[in-house]
């Protein structure tokens, strides 16, 4: 297929997205590695950020949609979040514990682990549900013979720019930029929108970075740091969230080394986001990755 027009381009990346995703299904479904999981949740955002970008583009079907793509994003979600909180709990910070404070941790990862067998019978309805079946035949159906808008006949090289805007419109403006208290409950719902606009915004760029690969590989590595920054932040606040959740005393209480521990950790996350974002938190930087150039 060639990727000469703007439709066509956004063609091949779903074609290799839809791929990926058939490829992962067995793994994910054994259910021995927890990483194809995470590879398969991370290749329908990809595949959502391809639809919503090109939307003006394609003519797909009503199964083949953003909002289901996020629909399965969101049934792996919590069996991927759980997988992250039980290892970072017990392999990062158990050895590091008083004897006093192992035994209701082990307690609790008992507990998570009841919690994850409950996701995963999610994880695998969805992937062998009607639903995701169907959006994937049809999605198969359409790269034989994909349909495009006028706009998607036009040459990609014209509407470079448009595309990088798509993803780029209104990013500087979220009230995430300005938070100085991460850890308040506003501060950290701002951070965790903010977090999900950077998110859509590389993969947005990264669909456009064969075009011009010198120009946007810094800015994606940057993105992607920012971007890990905000989702430990997140990660730790959903596990104090837990925390507070399935103990019968305040945490503090019962695991108070844990959770200096994981105080630590959330004020490190906050400054790798300070030091990974200074560059975009300045009008010099926003004009820089805002003003990227497509040569011909």
């Amino acid at each position: 297929m060639s990727a000469d027009g703007c439709g066509a381009f956004a063609a091949v990346l779903l074609e290799q997205r839809a791929r990926r995703l058939v490829a992962l299904q067995l793994d994910v479904l054994a259910d021995r590695d927890p990483e194809p999981l995470h590879q398969m949740r991370v290749c329908c955002r990809q595949m959502r950020s391809t639809v919503e970008q090109f939307a003006a583009a394609l003519v797909l079907s009503e199964q083949v949609s953003a909002q289901r793509l996020a629909r399965i994003g969101s049934d792996l979600g919590l069996t991927r979040d759980l997988d992250v909180m039980r290892h970072r709990l017990e392999h990062h910070w158990l050895p590091l514990l008083p004897e006093r404070e192992q035994a209701p941790l082990r307690k609790l990862l008992k507990q998570l682990k009841r919690e994850r067998k409950l996701a995963f019978t999610i994880t695998t309805d969805t992937l062998k549900g009607r639903r995701y079946l169907k959006l994937l035949a049809r999605l198969q159906l359409w790269l034989r013979e994909p349909a495009f808008t006028a706009m998607g006949a036009e040459p990609m090289a014209a509407w470079f720019a448009d595309m990088q805007q798509v993803v780029l419109a209104g990013l500087f403006t979220l009230p995430g930029w300005w938070v100085e208290r991460p850890h308040e409950i506003d501060g950290a719902v701002a951070l965790h929108q903010l977090r999900r606009r950077i998110k859509r915004a590389r993969y947005g760029l990264a669909n456009l970075s064969t075009l011009a690969p010198e120009a946007f590989q810094p800015w994606l590595l940057q993105l992607k740091r920012m971007q890990t920054a905000l989702g430990d932040l997140q990660d730790l606040r959903v596990l104090v969230l837990t925390l507070e959740r399935l103990l019968e005393e305040r945490p503090d209480a019962v695991l108070p080394v844990l959770c200096s521990l994981i105080c630590e950790a959330r004020d490190q996350a906050w400054l790798r986001w300070l030091e990974a974002s200074a560059e975009l938190r300045s009008p010099a930087g926003r004009q820089q990755l805002l003003g990227l150039q497509f040569n011909t």
